[in-house]
C-alpha cells in the first residue's frame, strides 16, 4: 500500500475508522437552502463513496441566535434546535452509511460572528468582520445555550450521526469565552482561567451525559488564535487536558480567528504551515489529535502521520476539489487527484458573498444533483481550439461523457493563462492543476496537438462541433508612448527570460496588476516560502507552543516588512485598489503590497510615457514617475481569430471563457463555463 500510515485504521473501542483522513467541516450554503436534504445527501454521499474515513458536516447551529449563515427557517438543515430538521439529517447520514462511511455533525454557535439579528456573545464587543454588536449573555442565556449544545448532540444521535464535533476555535462562541480579547466578564463565566474554561467544559459534560459513551465526541480546539488578547499556549494545553478528562475522544486543530490578520489557509500560506503545533499538543495529551490547514496531497498527510506529528489529518477543501481523493490515494493514483489550490474563489468567497459554495477546479462540487455524470446520448467528433482553463475543462468533461475530442493549442504547452498564474508567488499550486489536466486528458484519450494552429476550413469539414476557447490578449491602453520598447504587456513581463529593471510602473491595479507586482517583488525569492520566513513575515511568534512563549494569541511584534527587489508603483484611474480581488483574500494581497513598499496612486489621468518614466495627473496635479520598465495591466480583450471565420459554418460553434467575454474572466469562470458546456452536449 502506497501510504501505510494513512490507511491504518483507528480503533476508538466502540467504533473503528477505516483510515486516518478526515473530511473537515465546510459551510456550503446548502445548510440554509436545501429544504429536502437531497443536495446535501448527494454531496456527502459522494465523498463517503470516495473513501473519506470520517466526514464532518458544515457548522450546524444549536439555536436560532447562533446561526453562522443567514438564519434559515425552522426545519432547515443548518439549525437543529427542534426535531423538524431530523428527516433532512437522516437523509444525509443514510447516504454516508450506505458507503460504510462515518459522519459527525459539527455543532457551531457563531456568537459575535453570527448574522442573526439577535446575536449574542460573552461580552457586548463588536467583531471587526460583523456590522452588528452582540448582546451580552446573562447567566440564564449561558446555561440555556449549554443545554442547546447537548440537545443538538442528542438530536444528531437520533438522526443517525456517528458523533459530533464541538466547534471551539476560529473565533466562534466557545473561543470567545476562552479569550480575554472577547470575554470581559467578572462573574463565574469570566476572569480566571477556571471561569473561562467553565463554558466549554460544561458543554462537553452535558453533551456526554446526553449521548452516552459510545458516540464520537470531537472538539475543535484553537491551537493559536493569531489575535491580540487570545489564549496563551499553556492555556491551550490545560484546556486540552481538561477536555480529555471530560470525555472527548479526539481533539481537532483550529488555527486563527476569522478576524486575524495572518493568512492561515490561503495560497499565501505554505503547505503544512501549522502541523508542528499539533505535534506540540500531541506531547501533552493521550488521545488522538488531528492536523489540519494547507495539507492537500496524500504524500503530505502520510509524512505528518509517519513523523508522529498527528494521529489523523483533516482536509476540507481538498474534498471539494476531488470527492475521490481517498480512493485515488489508496490506489496509488495521487497523480490523478484534482488538487485544491487554496484559492478561496468559489468556496469561501462564495460563502461570504451569500452564495452556495463550489470549487474553482471542480465546478460540480455542491451541484451533484444537477450534474449527474451521465454519458452523452451519442458520441460526436469535437474540436477544441485553445488549451487554457476553459478549453481544458471542456475537453476533459466532453471526453469523459463519451465524445471524441481533439484539442488544438498554438503554443508548445497546455495551460494558457494558468502558465502565467503559476509564476506568481503563492500560486504555485496551479502546477497541480496542470498536472491533473495532463494526466486526465491522457486517461480520457483526448488527442492533444500543441504547436498546432487550427484553421476554419479544417474545423468546419472535419468535426461535428467546434468549441473556441482561444482566451484573451492584454488590452493596450491609448496612451502616447505605449509602444516604446520598455513598455511591456503583462504576459511578456511574466516571461522567465524577460529582464526587468529596478524601477517599475504598473498601469492598472486590478487582480493582474497585483499579481505582477507580487511577482516583481519576489521574483528571485525561494518558492514556496519557507515556513519560518512565512511566520516572520506575518508576525507569528517563533517561540509559540514552547515554554518560552508568554505572548497571548501567538503574535510577535507585527508583520516584518521585507527587502523588496524593486521599487514598484501601481497606478490606476479609480480610487479603489484591487476591486476585483477575492472577498476573503484581497486583504492578503493589499498587505503584501504594503510589506513590499509598493506605492499605490489612484485617481490618475495618463498623459504620456517616455524613456524616463510615466507622466500623469493625480487629482489634477502633474507628476512624473521614473521607470526603467512600464508594465501594462490595463485589462484584457477577447482573442478569437476564428470566430468570424466560422460564423456561417454548418456545424455548431461555441465560444467560451475569455474568448467569449474577457471582462472579469478568471480561472474560476473559465473552468465553470467549459465544464457546464461539456455537460450540456
Amino acid at each position: 500500500m502506497p501510504y501505510p500510515h494513512l490507511f491504518t485504521p483507528l480503533d476508538l473501542g466502540f467504533t473503528r475508522l477505516g483510515n486516518r483522513l478526515i473530511m473537515g467541516s465546510m459551510h456550503t450554503g446548502l445548510e440554509e437552502t436545501d429544504m429536502t436534504g437531497e443536495r446535501l445527501a448527494a454531496f456527502y454521499g459522494e465523498r463517503a463513496r470516495g473513501g473519506a474515513g470520517l466526514i464532518v458536516t458544515g457548522g450546524i447551529s444549536p439555536n436560532l441566535e447562533g446561526s453562522l449563515g443567514r438564519p434559515g427557517p425552522e426545519g432547515c438543515f443548518g439549525r437543529m434546535d427542534t426535531d423538524a430538521s431530523l428527516p433532512l439529517h437522516r437523509r444525509v447520514t443514510d447516504a454516508v452509511h450506505a458507503h460504510d462511511g462515518r459522519i459527525l455533525l459539527q455543532i457551531l454557535h457563531a456568537g459575535r460572528y453570527a448574522l442573526s439579528p439577535d446575536l449574542v456573545a460573552p461580552s457586548p464587543l463588536q467583531a471587526p468582520i460583523n456590522p452588528h454588536t452582540p448582546r451580552e449573555m446573562d447567566d440564564e442565556d449561558i446555561v440555556n445555550t449549554i443545554g442547546d449544545f447537548a440537545n443538538c448532540a442528542l438530536r444528531a444521535q437520533q438522526a443517525g450521526y456517528d458523533g459530533v464535533e464541538i466547534m471551539g476555535s476560529e473565533g466562534y462562541l466557545i473561543n470567545q469565552f476562552l479569550a480575554p480579547r472577547t470575554n470581559r466578564r467578572t462573574d463565574r463565566w469570566g476572569g480566571s482561567l477556571a471561569n473561562r474554561f467553565r463554558f466549554p467544559l460544561h458543554i462537553i459534560e452535558k453533551t456526554r451525559e446526553s449521548v452516552g459513551p459510545d458516540f464520537i465526541l470531537m472538539f475543535r480546539l484553537s491551537l493559536v488564535d493569531l489575535v491580540e488578547g487570545g489564549s496563551e499556549w499553556q492555556e491551550v494545553v490545560a484546556l486540552a487536558q481538561a477536555l480529555e478528562q471530560a470525555g472527548v475522544h479526539i481533539i481537532n486543530s483550529g488555527i486563527g480567528w476569522h478576524e486575524s490578520r495572518v493568512p492561515t489557509i490561503a495560497q499565501a500560506t505554505p503547505r503544512g504551515a501549522w502541523r508542528d503545533l499539533t505535534a506540540c499538543l500531541k506531547k501533552n495529551v493521550n488521545l488522538p489529535v488531528v492536523a489540519c490547514n494547507r495539507i492537500n496531497m496524500p504524500e503530505q498527510a502520510e509524512q505528518v502521520l509517519a513523523s508522529g506529528q498527528a494521529d489523523l489529518v483533516s482536509m476540507a477543501r481538498p474534498f471539494l476539489a476531488d470527492p475521490d481523493f481517498v480512493r485515488k490515494a489508496k490506489a496509488g493514483q495521487s497523480g490523478r487527484i484534482n488538487t485544491c489550490i487554496a484559492c478561496n474563489q468559489a468556496c469561501l468567497d462564495h460563502i461570504f458573498s451569500g452564495k452556495t459554495s463550489s470549487c474553482l477546479v471542480n465546478p460540480r462540487a455542491c451541484r451533484e444533483t444537477e450534474f449527474t455524470q451521465t454519458m452523452a446520448p451519442g458520441p460526436e467528433r469535437i474540436a477544441v481550439v485553445g488549451a487554457g482553463a476553459a478549453g481544458l475543462a471542456f475537453a476533459l468533461g466532453a471526453a469523459q461523457r463519451g465524445h471524441n475530442v481533439t484539442l488544438f493549442e498554438a503554443s508548445g504547452h497546455i495551460g494558457g493563462q494558468l502558465n502565467l498564474a503559476r509564476r506568481i508567488p503563492g500560486k504555485e499550486e496551479f502546477d497541480e492543476t496542470l498536472r491533473y489536466f495532463r494526466n486526465e486528458l491522457a486517461a480520457a484519450k483526448v488527442a492533444v496537438h500543441c504547436n498546432r494552429r487550427a484553421d476554419a476550413p479544417m474545423l468546419a469539414s472535419g468535426f461535428d462541433r467546434v468549441v473556441l476557447a482561444s482566451g484573451v490578449a492584454p488590452r493596450v491602453p491609448d496612451i502616447p508612448g505605449v509602444h516604446l520598447p520598455h513598455v511591456l504587456p503583462y504576459d511578456v513581463a511574466l516571461s522567465p527570460d524577460q529582464e526587468i529593471g529596478r524601477r517599475v510602473v504598473i498601469i492598472g491595479a486590478g487582480g493582474i496588476g497585483f499579481d505582477v507586482a507580487e511577482y516583481l517583488l519576489h521574483q528571485h525569492a525561494a518558492r514556496p516560502l519557507p515556513i519560518t520566513d512565512f511566520r516572520k513575515k506575518w508576525g507569528v511568534d517563533p517561540l509559540w507552543c514552547t515554554s518560552r512563549s508568554a505572548r497571548r494569541g501567538g503574535l510577535a511584534e507585527g508583520p516584518a516588512p521585507e527587502p523588496a527587489e524593486r521599487h514598484i508603483t501601481l497606478l490606476q484611474r479609480g480610487a479603489t485598489f484591487g476591486k476585483s480581488l477575492g472577498k476573503t483574500t484581497g486583504w492578503i494581497h493589499r498587505a503584501e503590497m504594503k510589506l513590499g513598499g509598493v506605492e499605490m496612486i489612484g485617481n490618475v489621468t495618463y498623459e504620456r510615457i517616455d524613456t524616463g518614466g510615466v507622466y500623469v495627473r493625480v487629482n489634477g496635479k502633474a507628476r512624473r514617475i521614473r521607470a526603467d520598465h512600464v508594465i501594462l495591466c490595463a485589462g484584457q480583450q477577447p482573442f478569437d481569430p476564428l470566430g468570424s471565420q466560422l460564423e456561417n459554418a454548418t456545424i455548431p460553434v461555441h465560444v467560451i471563457g475569455g474568448a467569449r467575454k474577457a471582462a472579469g474572466v478568471d480561472a474560476e469562470r473559465a473552468i465553470r463555463e467549459g465544464f457546464e458546456l461539456a455537460q450540456a452536449i
